[in-house]
């Protein structure tokens, strides 16, 4: 029975130390941001406005990259983009040019402690950052804020979730997103309360009174398909797009995923 006492008493220990090691590394491991290196060079991107936001940390880096100019002057829709975990706003403007093409600019929103952005990441100062940075666009004279389009990535749905919660958007988009901080801790059985920065996605959604894309790779390790459909089932008005891919390498095609993305925002009514 002693025996038996001291092994219980070994594995409590062994747990606590590794949920205490956990809590305090969280953030290192939610926002990995020193083992992204920052790249140098970024004025061969045609057309890209810099942006500086002011925050009560210091300054946040975003990225306007303006639609391509139509035969009819009026105001054109936008997207917000959130990346994930690993990456910076240098990743994609290329890529994300095709919503130029669309006819939609695109507001690039760099994360606190990321590249040349001061401060910290976290869920309160991702939270200042982007509703700063969405202030700032909607004061244009050159977008329509009421076709203003949310679009996260990974860590970056929880991003575009809490500012949705804050202010108003035409559409949201969450691409290999979780339900909430918390739900992924458990798969590394961390008790929820841990979690300092929960990101209850599944919240926003299931309160969010427009049109929800999910798209989801069905083998994806990192943030489990399931996480994908039940956001899928909470929103009031979604549709889920499905890839065979996992995590990393969602969407397997970008070419279908661009005609996903269009067909989207015709069906909404963002683009005509």
């Amino acid at each position: 029975m002693n025996i038996l006492i001291k092994i219980v008493a070994l594995a409590l220990f062994f747990y606590i130390t590794y949920c205490g090691l956990l809590f305090l590394m969280q953030r290192h491991i939610l926002f990995p941001r020193y083992l992204v290196k920052t790249p140098s060079n970024n004025e061969d991107i045609s057309g890209l406005e810099k942006i500086w936001i002011n925050t009560s940390f210091g300054k946040v880096e975003t990225w306007f990259l303006p639609p391509a100019p139509g035969r009819v002057a009026e105001l054109k829709p936008t997207v917000i983009f959130a990346h994930g975990n690993g990456e910076l706003i240098d990743f994609w403007p290329h890529e994300l040019s095709k919503f130029n093409r669309l006819g939609i600019g695109v507001l690039l929103v760099e994360y606190p402690g990321y590249g040349r952005s001061d401060g910290a990441p976290s869920q309160k100062s991702i939270t200042e950052a982007f509703n700063s940075a969405y202030d700032v666009l909607v004061a244009r004279k050159d977008i329509d804020p009421s076709r203003i389009v949310l679009f996260g990535r990974s860590v970056g749905g929880g991003a575009v979730c809490t500012l949705a919660a804050n202010r108003p958007s035409s559409a949201l988009i969450l691409m290999s997103t979780f339900i909430s901080a918390r739900s992924v801790a458990s798969k590394y059985l961390i008790p929820g309360f841990l979690i300092q920065d929960p990101f209850n996605n599944l919240g926003v959604v299931g309160n969010y009174p427009g049109p929800v894309l999910v798209i989801h790779g069905k083998f994806d390790d990192i943030i489990p398909y399931k996480h994908g459909t039940a956001l899928y089932q909470a929103a009031r008005q979604s549709k889920m797009i499905t890839y065979d891919s996992g995590h990393n390498d969602c969407p397997p095609s970008w070419d279908t995923f661009w005609r996903d993305i269009e067909s989207f925002l015709h069906d909404t009514g963002i683009i005509t």
